[in-house]
C-alpha cells in the first residue's frame, strides 16, 4: 500500500507524467542500486519468498519473473531478484542496435491498470548485452531468460538469420531463450507465427543437445486464432521447444472505453484472453508443455488464475509498475 500511497504517484510525475522518462529513471536507479550488496540483501530479506520449482529443466528459487521488456538491456539486473522476482527475462534484444519508434510510445491507462507501447524493440544490440553479461561481477542468483526479436531493418526474408546471429552471441549466457515472433510493434513480425515461416526459424534454432543448448521458449501473440495456435503448437513439438510464453501484449482494446494510442496493450484488459491462451495451449497439448502465463496480471488472484489456467510460471509486467515489489511476493504466495 505505501508503493500504491506514496510511490507510484511521484513516480507518475516524473518527466511531466512522460511514462517512458519515469521508466528510464527508475532504470537508473535501480542499476545504481546494484552496486550496493547492503541494500539489495535489506530488500530480499523484506520480498523475496522461496517457492522452487523444476520447469523445462530449470531450477526456479519461484515461479514469478520479470517479463521481457523491462530491462531491455539488462541495466538493473541485481536488482530483480532481491525485489523478490524468481527469475528475469532481459530483452526483447535485436543483433542491430535500434533506437526504436518515435516518442512517445510509452502510455499508462491508469483507470483501466493498463499500458500501452509502441517501442520497437528499443535496445543496444545484442553484441552489447553479450558484454555486459560476460562482465557481469556475480552470478545473478536466479535464472536468466533472454527475449529475442528481429532487427527493423532486416527483411523477413532474412529474419532466420538475424535470430541465429543473436542466439550465437547470447546463448552462453542465457538459462533459457525466448523467441519472440509476436510483438505488434516491429513491422511484418508476426508474420513469423505463420506455420511455413515459423517452422524455418525454429529448425535454424534447433542445435545439437550434446552441446546442452539453453531450453527455447517461443512467445505467441493473444491476438491469434484457436486454429493458429494449433498450427504453432505442432510446429514447436516437431521442434522440441520446450515451452510457451503466452502472450504479448494484444493489438484489440477490451473494455477501453473511447479512443487510445496504437500500439500493443497489457495489463488487466488482457487478463482474460492471455488466460484463455494459457489454458487453450494446456488442453492441447495434455499440460505436456510448460507454459509462462503473462498478461494482465495485476493482482494476486490474478497470479492464482494463471496458474490454475496451466501456467507454470508467470511473469510481471504491467502489474508491477501498477503494484510495485510487494505484488511479487503476493503472486508467489498465491503458487502454493
Amino acid at each position: 500500500m505505501i508503493f500504491e500511497r506514496t510511490v507510484r504517484p511521484a513516480l507518475f510525475r516524473i518527466g511531466g507524467g512522460d511514462a517512458e522518462a519515469a521508466h528510464e529513471w527508475t532504470l537508473r536507479r535501480l542499476a545504481a542500486l546494484s552496486g550496493y550488496p547492503a541494500a539489495l540483501a535489506a530488500l530480499r530479506a523484506r520480498y523475496a519468498v522461496r517457492a522452487p520449482r523444476r520447469v523445462f529443466g530449470v531450477d526456479f528459487p519461484n515461479p514469478v519473473g520479470l517479463a521481457a521488456g523491462v530491462d531491455k538491456d539488462g541495466a538493473a539486473l541485481a536488482a530483480w531478484p532481491a525485489l523478490g522476482f524468481g527469475f528475469v527475462e532481459v530483452g526483447t534484444v535485436t543483433w542491430h542496435p535500434q533506437p526504436g519508434n518515435p516518442r512517445p510510445r510509452l502510455f499508462r491507462l491508469p483507470p483501466q491498470q493498463a499500458v500501452v507501447n509502441r517501442m520497437g524493440f528499443n535496445n543496444a544490440g545484442a553484441r552489447a548485452l553479450a558484454d555486459r553479461l560476460a562482465a557481469l561481477p556475480r552470478p545473478l542468483g536466479v535464472p536468466l531468460g533472454i527475449s529475442l526479436g528481429k532487427s527493423k531493418r532486416t527483411p523477413i526474408e532474412a529474419a532466420v538469420d538475424d535470430y541465429a546471429a543473436s542466439y550465437n552471441v547470447l546463448s552462453p549466457y542465457a538459462d533459457y531463450i525466448a523467441v519472440n515472433v509476436s510483438s505488434p510493434n516491429t513491422p511484418g513480425l508476426r508474420q513469423l507465427q505463420d506455420r511455413a515461416l515459423l517452422d524455418e526459424l525454429l529448425a535454424a534454432l534447433r542445435v545439437d543437445p550434446a552441446t546442452q543448448p539453453p531450453p527455447i521458449l517461443l512467445k505467441i501473440a493473444p491476438d491469434l486464432t484457436d486454429e493458429a495456435i494449433g498450427d504453432v503448437l505442432q510446429v514447436c513439438q516437431d521442434h522440441g521447444v520446450a515451452g510457451i510464453i503466452a502472450t504479448n501484449t494484444t493489438l484489440g482494446r477490451p473494455g477501453i472505453p473511447g479512443p487510445t494510442p496504437p500500439g500493443g496493450l497489457s495489463g488487466r484488459p488482457l487478463a482474460d484472453r492471455a488466460r484463455e491462451v494459457v489454458a487453450f495451449v494446456h488442453r492441447q497439448t495434455g499440460g505436456r508443455l510448460p507454459i509462462v502465463g503473462v498478461g494482465g496480471i495485476v493482482d494476486p488472484d490474478g497470479a492464482a488464475k494463471m496458474f490454475d489456467a496451466g501456467a507454470s510460471l508467470v511473469q510481471l509486467y504491467t502489474g508491477f509498475i501498477y503494484r510495485g515489489p510487494a505484488l511479487v511476493r503476493q503472486a508467489v504466495r498465491r503458487s502454493r
